[in-house]
């Protein structure tokens, strides 16, 4: 059986002239309030397109135009034609809002062994107490589970691969998390491969976003365009855009905002100047409890400033003169 060809990463060239081509980046990794995790997002009796198309509404008021969603493996491999008949249905709710997505396919964040089914409860006042890593530590370091999830790249990138409601495909959210480290490098690798195989129209990524030198050097020089994550202050994040444009590729912030420490107020101005993509974290306070910083405790209060989301689950905003910010910048004016 002949190897499929593995195609080439794009050239500067076709990486500038896709960029030029967009509109300003700018919007928010996107779930439900009502789910706890990727699974109780997307499995048939918690998947919940009411909600979905409320809270993008909110979002379409803001002036977003990118979503970036987390799909998980264990999904398409138990039911990829209803998995896929429901990812269609979110990407229509997105269309009518004039927003496209940021797919992200594997994650090395938070609770390890996911499993299908009921999801747990949250733990209150605990930052996501429930989101699932994909495909988790087992799967990810056993080379044996591996061909299926190359079947679910391959499969999911030739689904959407030329579909012009999803703008870039996010491979692999920070390897290495969860004290994977190196360990993360081989699947790593083995995805982009895989996703090489594909004809896709959309660019390739995976983020930075700490200081492993091993796999930042792989996650740069194999992406199409540059992707990072930077929760710091401005002084760090316009030298880090600085420090990845001299790469000479588009750059797209692919997570930030923590209050205190980044905001809107003074982090947009320095994406929006710089020309890179701006997706914080969070849109609606909900069962991930975002709200919360991380390494928060079970039992805390609600803190006073929350960390990340700009709605409350009623729609009204955390803080009405942030989203006035957030307005001004992407040129969005509020409904009468």
């Amino acid at each position: 059986m002949q190897k499929p060809k593995i195609k080439r990463r794009w050239t500067k060239d076709r990486a500038s002239q896709w960029y030029k081509a967009q509109p300003w980046l700018v919007g928010c990794n996107f779930i439900p309030s009502t789910a706890i995790n990727q699974l109780e997002m997307w499995q048939s009796k918690t998947f919940d397109p009411a909600v979905i198309r409320r809270e993008l509404g909110w979002a379409d008021t803001l002036g977003f135009n990118t979503l970036r969603v987390y799909l998980h493996d264990l999904l398409w491999e138990a039911e990829a034609e209803k998995f896929k008949e429901r990812i269609d249905r979110f990407l229509k709710i997105c269309e009518s809002y004039s927003m496209r997505v940021i797919l992200v396919l594997f994650d090395d964040c938070w609770c390890d062994d996911p499993v299908l089914g009921k999801q747990r409860d949250p733990t209150p006042g605990v930052h996501n107490s429930g989101w699932s890593r994909s495909p988790g530590s087992k799967a990810a370091a056993d080379p044996k589970q591996w061909p299926r999830l190359e079947k679910y790249v391959k499969e999911v990138l030739a689904a959407y691969g030329q579909d012009p409601r999803v703008v870039v495909w996010d491979l692999y959210n920070e390897p290495g998390n969860s004290e994977m480290h190196e360990k993360s490098l081989p699947l790593l690798q083995a995805v982009f491969e895989w996703a090489r195989t594909v004809d896709v129209t959309q660019p390739l990524t995976s983020g930075i976003w700490y200081g492993n030198e091993t796999l930042n050097a792989f996650q740069l020089a194999h992406s199409d365009v540059t992707t990072f994550h930077n929760y710091n202050g401005m002084e760090e994040l316009r030298k880090q855009i600085a420090d990845l444009k001299k790469l000479g590729r588009p750059v797209i912030c692919t997570e930030y905002m923590r209050r205190p420490e980044s905001l809107f107020g003074t982090h947009l101005g320095i994406f929006q100047k710089a020309h890179v993509g701006a997706i914080n974290w969070g849109l609606v306070s909900g069962k991930t409890q975002t709200i919360y910083p991380w390494g928060s405790k079970p039992g805390a209060p609600e803190p006073e400033l929350w960390f990340h989301d700009i709605f409350h689950a009623d729609g009204k905003p955390f803080l009405p003169e942030e989203v006035d910010v957030i307005r001004r910048f992407t040129g969005k004016k509020p409904a009468p």
